[in-house]
């Protein structure tokens, strides 16, 4: 006798007796073993609330002196870090809006989300995982003249927000972040790398000094206004859900067989990056879709 079970063909008669039958698919008995399930904890995230997983490289300072980025801003790594985000919302589509600057990606799921049953280390292993692989997949389409000397590896947390205003707030926090480190980082180099001044004296030269302060350095000794540099590096990268519209050409056949072509337009949703703040509320108003009513 042969029996299927999933995928496999079995015919062992001493498997089969171990086996039974549950409305036509085939169970397999419990072993004493089964036991140890009971030592896995309930990671369920508490319904109706967005959940944010936020990955981070680690030991990145490190991993960029070793792959020759440039300081302080490197396009081809942000434009990695990007690729890999649109890979992880194209294999998880019910993340909503995802947020990166610099070395990190927050990634946020709907309120209404059931990927995973909602386990919290099932969501954050898989966005890890999916970021991190593609991340080593693209690398050479971005650094095409630098070998990947060793894999990257980014570590995640998931943190839930309740209401709307928690997490714009959220975002918003980051975003802040991404303005204060960008004007620092922008300072510093500037001081090192224009100014002739060592990491040490960089570092000396800005303690101490808050926004003003370096915006007054940026301007008055190396002619940068702050406010004109990229927002892709101020701002950091937003991706959402578009809805476009994409023509493509059909072949098509008419009756006296004569084949002609025919424009066939057809409306899909795809990730698209905005570079743009956040914190107010014009980004909101144009896209009151991303948010699910409190």
């Amino acid at each position: 006798m042969l029996l299927r079970v999933g995928c496999v063909c079995v015919k062992d008669p001493r498997f089969l007796r171990r086996a039974f039958s549950c409305g036509g698919v085939v169970v397999m008995a419990k072993s004493k073993f089964e036991y140890v399930r009971s030592f896995e904890t309930d990671d369920t995230c508490l319904k109706n609330c967005y959940i944010v997983v936020r990955l981070d490289g680690r030991n990145f300072h490190k991993f960029c002196d070793q792959h020759a980025f440039v300081k302080p801003n490197d396009e081809r790594a942000l434009a990695l870090m990007r690729r890999s985000a649109e890979c992880v919302m194209e294999q998880l589509e019910d993340v909503c809006v995802a947020y990166g600057q610099s070395d990190e990606f927050s990634f946020v799921f709907k309120r209404s989300t059931h990927w995973f049953k909602r386990r919290a280390s099932k969501l954050m292993t898989h966005v890890a995982s999916q970021f991190s692989s593609s991340f080593v997949f693209y690398w050479g389409d971005y650094f095409t003249h630098q070998p990947l000397l060793y894999p990257p590896s980014f570590d995640g947390r998931v943190v839930l927000y309740p209401s709307n205003r928690n997490l714009r707030d959220y975002l918003s926090w980051r975003q802040a972040d991404c303005h204060i480190n960008n004007l620092y980082n922008t300072v510093f180099w500037s001081l090192v790398q224009k100014g002739g001044l060592s990491t040490s004296q960089a570092e000396e030269r800005l303690k101490g000094t808050v926004a003003a302060d370096k915006n007054e350095i940026l301007f008055s000794e190396f002619n940068i206004n702050y406010n004109k540099e990229p927002l892709l590096y101020r701002k950091g990268t937003t991706l959402i859900w578009d809805t476009t519209e994409e023509v493509t050409t059909k072949k098509v056949k008419a009756a006296n067989q004569n084949e002609s072509e025919v424009h066939v337009t057809r409306t899909r949703k795809k990730v698209t990056a905005h570079h743009c703040d956040i914190i107010g509320e014009q980004f909101w108003a144009e896209h009151p879709d991303i948010l699910e009513s409190d």
